[in-house]
């Protein structure tokens, strides 16, 4: 009998840990897709006004125009992004590399959006920032699919970058894949505390750990 009731026991704990996972998993995964977007458009734009109406600035900013249209083909508008970042100069390939991933992601190809964001990770000429940012989304969009412990791996370097809010709360969630509860928890109460975190990942935080019993 204790047998039975431990399995019923961990049954429910695994029920309760998908729960959560579903629950906030999804909340930070909208929030990097607007991370990525407003970077994106904000360096998109200051390169243009930089540069005047060149040629890459014009279908970037006519891609991003379409792919915010109601009811836009988020596949194809990833497609533009494609295409532009093949003959793009530096700034605006990145760019167009970074955006047509996260629209991947939107449109269901998690597999194509993670490949694109693991070769602007492992790209030595994308400035680091971005590298990093390209990590931090491959990595969350890796929860579902991934071996949790690579990816908690892969991201503890950007616990010193600016960066490193998200990548904790992602190390976070996959650490609550694999079933480290503790160690989970010893992630989320750092940064619920933390004074430098953004205030959404202090939230998430706390309302996680609460969730947990912590």
């Amino acid at each position: 009998m204790p047998d039975i009731f431990d399995e019923v026991e961990e049954d429910l704990r695994a029920e309760r840990m998908k729960r959560l996972l579903t629950r906030y998993g999804g909340l930070l995964t909208g929030a990097a897709l607007l991370l990525v977007a407003g970077v994106a458009g904000l360096q998109g734009w200051r390169w243009y006004e930089a540069r005047g109406a060149g040629e890459a600035a014009e279908a970037y900013l006519a891609a991003g125009r379409d792919a915010a249209a109601e009811n836009a083909d988020l596949r194809a508008a990833a497609g533009r992004y494609d295409a532009l970042a093949a003959t793009a100069p530096g700034g605006y390939r990145m760019l167009a590399r970074l955006r047509g991933a996260a629209l991947k992601a939107a449109a269901g190809d998690t597999a194509g959006a993670r490949a694109e964001w693991d070769a602007v990770a492992r790209d030595g000429a994308v400035d680091p920032l971005y590298r990093d940012l390209a990590t931090l989304l491959w990595g969350l969009h890796g929860l579902d699919s991934a071996d949790p412990a690579a990816i908690e791996a892969r991201l503890a370097p950007l616990a010193g970058g600016p960066w490193r809010a998200s990548a904790e709360e992602v190390r976070a969630l996959a650490a609550l894949k694999r079933n480290d509860t503790a160690g989970a928890k010893t992630l989320l109460t750092a940064l619920a505390a933390d004074p430098l975190a953004p205030q959404g990942v202090r939230d998430r935080a706390g309302r996680l750990l609460s969730g947990l019993g912590g």
